[in-house]
């Protein structure tokens, strides 16, 4: 949707989500780290990485970035983009 991402991953697979959204992909900022786990998170440190998305240069090159990867997730999906092609092979061999 082209919208930054405050990651705060908890359990299960949000930590491995958190460093793709974060360090992969570069669209969001880690509210707090895994390791960091059971620590409390107060209303400053939601404001600060709020702040940083909001008022940065690097807050502002991740919505670039986020707007330049829902173009390309959108695309995709348009007659003949990869995502189309790919669910037209898929329904094709399990129809045969």
């Amino acid at each position: 949707m082209g919208v930054l991402i405050a990651a705060w991953p908890m359990h299960s697979d949000q930590p491995w989500n958190s460093v793709f959204i974060t360090q992969v992909l570069k669209v969001g900022f880690g509210v707090k780290d895994w390791t960091q786990r059971n620590e409390l998170v107060t209303a400053s440190d939601i404001e600060n990485a709020v702040r940083k998305l909001m008022e940065t240069k690097e807050g502002e090159e991740m919505r670039q970035r986020a707007m330049n990867l829902k173009d390309a997730v959108h695309r995709s999906m348009d007659k003949g983009g990869v995502s189309s092609m790919e669910i037209g092979y898929f329904i094709a061999h399990i129809t045969r």
